[in-house]
């Protein structure tokens, strides 16, 4: 085998360290067949490489596939999912809670802030007395003084940007988490 492969070999095994060793010898043992398996098809190690992806996502993406096959508490599970979050890394421990986090909030944000205007403006309009409906508003302290029929005007854009970044902070998520497993697919194509 080539020398770059080899050294592919060892970056994705270190990738792996946290793992019990019995499962990270197994993945690399795995990994080696079909790169040799793929030399016999004589593809290039260039070739063979671009196939595999990096080896940080080649090994996210075992220790993606070993996560959903144990289902039942082992504390091989629970160093699995240690050697995942080591793997994906501080994007992974960071990226997945905000993004849980962003999406709903801003989405549900876009959708009452209209709401709460019209409420407002609506109490306004018709003097209905509902009581704290002055505590809801558009503040531009000192720039500019909106009347609920204004602020109704203002909340209407601003409710579509929150609930587009809810929705597009939703997609990043998708899209991260897809791209976590992808390389594993590429493999096994």
């Amino acid at each position: 085998m080539e020398k770059v492969l080899n050294d592919y070999l060892e970056k994705v095994e270190k990738c792996l360290k946290p793992m019990p060793v019995s499962e990270r010898v197994d993945i690399v043992r795995e990994i080696k067949s079909e790169i040799l398996e793929l030399q016999s098809e004589n593809q290039t190690a260039g070739e063979i490489l671009e196939r595999l992806g990096t080896p940080r996502d080649l090994a996210k993406a075992y220790i993606g596939d070993l996560l959903e096959k144990d289902t039942k508490f082992s504390w091989n599970k629970v160093l699995t999912v240690c050697a995942f979050y080591s793997v994906v890394g501080f994007s992974g421990i960071f990226i997945i809670p905000s993004l849980l986090i962003i999406a709903p909030a801003f989405a549900a944000s876009g959708v009452l802030v209209p709401i709460l205007a019209a409420v407002k403006m609506a109490d306004y309009l018709f003097h209905l007395g509902i009581p704290y409906i002055d505590n809801i508003g558009i503040v531009l302290t000192g720039i500019i003084e909106l009347n609920p029929v204004g602020e109704f005007i203002a909340a209407l854009p601003i409710g579509i940007l929150l609930y587009l970044a809810g929705r597009g902070a939703w997609k990043l998520l998708v899209i991260y988490c897809q791209a976590v497993s992808r390389t594993h697919e590429k493999i096994a194509a």
